[in-house]
């Protein structure tokens, strides 16, 4: 079972090392990741939330409040295909919508854009390189957080 939990700075380094394992981010995509770490503090100032089943990282997303913003979504390489990323968007979209907002945007990684697209973000624009770290242009979506209609009885 596989349960998403507000994460804990102590968490930091875990995530850390599941993005630096992540096979997405070999190759030409791997100068994005040099240097790069999730500190603590991020995590505490930031909604940061890991799927875990029992003391096993799967994969994590943190949202920034403002403006909303998708900024980092992982899931690990053993768990792909799995559903995870899915589960981890539906709950991005319950606390999206806890905290008011009507949007969340992402800069996606290239080779996840289908599956943004396919958790109903919409495209919006193009985000262009920033070399030297960033050699290639990133596609820009936005997520409409859904809302449940009130009922009128």
């Amino acid at each position: 079972m596989v349960d998403i939990v507000r994460a804990t700075g102590s968490q930091a380094a875990s995530f850390t090392a599941l993005m630096h394992a992540s096979s997405a981010y070999q190759g030409e995509y791997a100068s994005i990741l040099d240097g790069y770490s999730v500190t603590p503090g991020y995590v505490e100032t930031n909604p940061t939330f890991a799927a875990m089943t029992g003391e096993e990282l799967l994969g994590f997303y943190a949202l920034l409040e403002e403006p909303p913003e998708l900024d980092i979504l992982f899931v690990a390489d053993t768990a792909q295909g799995l559903g995870l990323g899915g589960r981890l968007v539906a709950h991005m979209f319950a606390e999206a919508r806890s905290r008011g907002m009507r949007t969340v945007r992402v800069v996606s990684h290239p080779p996840a854009l289908g599956f943004y697209l396919r958790m109903g973000a919409r495209r919006t624009g193009t985000i262009p390189p920033r070399p030297p770290k960033i050699t290639w242009a990133r596609p820009e979506v936005v997520f409409t957080i859904p809302y449940m209609r009130e009922t009128l009885t």
